[in-house]
């Protein structure tokens, strides 16, 4: 029980290790058997080990509310779930958004203190209620650890952008300042300029497309001289060149696992709050769930 904290959030002992004020309080029934109940003895409240968790009431298995979450960031869209697992479009439903704000939290509270020395940014376009209404998706990528620390859902404009770069900012522990690569969307060196300051190393990656190929790639350097370039280069365990080839990956793997940004999909987002909750847990399960390979 030293693991367990008061789930009061008016008591003071909640969010806290609570060793010896957290006592067993019997049991209560559940149609899959018998669970533990405790008692606060600072503030008298009772509580479950599911109190304040996505398992809160639950009135399935556990694993099956496992089972529609590992479906939903796999690609699967919510009446496939439903389907599969017998159980009603408004469960899968219901239990998503559980999911999805809990991996909220559990996204706030871990990525925090990043060494971030290598950072690329990208845009994904979708759209959201109908195709009158297109929608930007900020994405942002560690490139050494594969980190997805970031994302907005918005409009293409200087203020999503500047959010985007504040949030890794704000997670970040800047020992030295990163090396930045993007395509040439105009709001980006403005904004690094402003987050991050002159002293880091920004560049752009504009790619030129004829028949939905690219024919030409143009790298341009916005900031930082040749001999830091250089040495940034030498360092890197990644790269040798100015690329954006990382974080076009995590745009892929991101439409791969999301049933609303698949193309030619009739499964697009309805409100733009269902496609914020759902990217945050695609992020929670890409980085603290899904294998990597280096």
């Amino acid at each position: 029980m030293k693991s367990l904290s008061c789930t009061n959030r008016e008591c003071p002992l909640s969010g806290k290790a609570a060793s010896g004020r957290i006592v067993r309080h019997g049991f209560y029934r559940t149609r899959w058997g018998r669970r533990r109940r405790y008692r606060c003895r600072t503030c008298g409240k009772t509580f479950c080990a599911n109190t304040g968790t996505p398992y809160h009431r639950l009135q399935h298995r556990r694993v099956t509310f496992d089972e529609v979450a590992a479906l939903s960031v796999e690609g699967l869209n919510k009446s496939a779930i439903a389907r599969v697992k017998r159980i009603s479009w408004n469960t899968v439903d219901r239990w998503l958004e559980r999911a999805a704000d809990s991996c909220h939290r559990f996204n706030n509270r871990s990525i925090t203190g990043l060494a971030v020395e290598e950072l690329q940014a990208d845009e994904i376009r979708t759209i959201v209620g109908g195709k009158q209404q297109p929608i930007w998706i900020f994405v942002s990528i560690d490139v050494w650890s594969r980190l997805w620390p970031a994302t907005v859902v918005g409009r293409r404009s200087y203020q999503n952008t500047l959010t985007l770069f504040r949030d890794v900012a704000n997670c970040m522990n800047i020992v030295r300042f990163p090396l930045i690569a993007t395509d040439g969307f105009e709001f980006y060196e403005k904004v690094v300029r402003r987050v991050f300051g002159p002293a880091c190393l920004y560049g752009q990656v504009i790619k030129t497309r004829r028949n939905a190929r690219v024919a030409r790639v143009e790298r341009r350097i916005r900031l930082g001289t040749a001999w830091r370039w250089e040495q940034a280069w030498r360092d890197s365990e990644d790269s040798a060149k100015l690329n954006t080839s990382f974080i076009e990956r995590l745009n892929l793997t991101i439409r791969q696992g999301s049933a609303y940004l698949s193309r030619r999909t009739l499964c697009y987002a309805r409100r733009r709050e269902r496609l914020e909750a759902h990217l945050e847990l695609l992020r929670c399960y890409y980085n603290f769930v899904r294998p990597h390979g280096r």
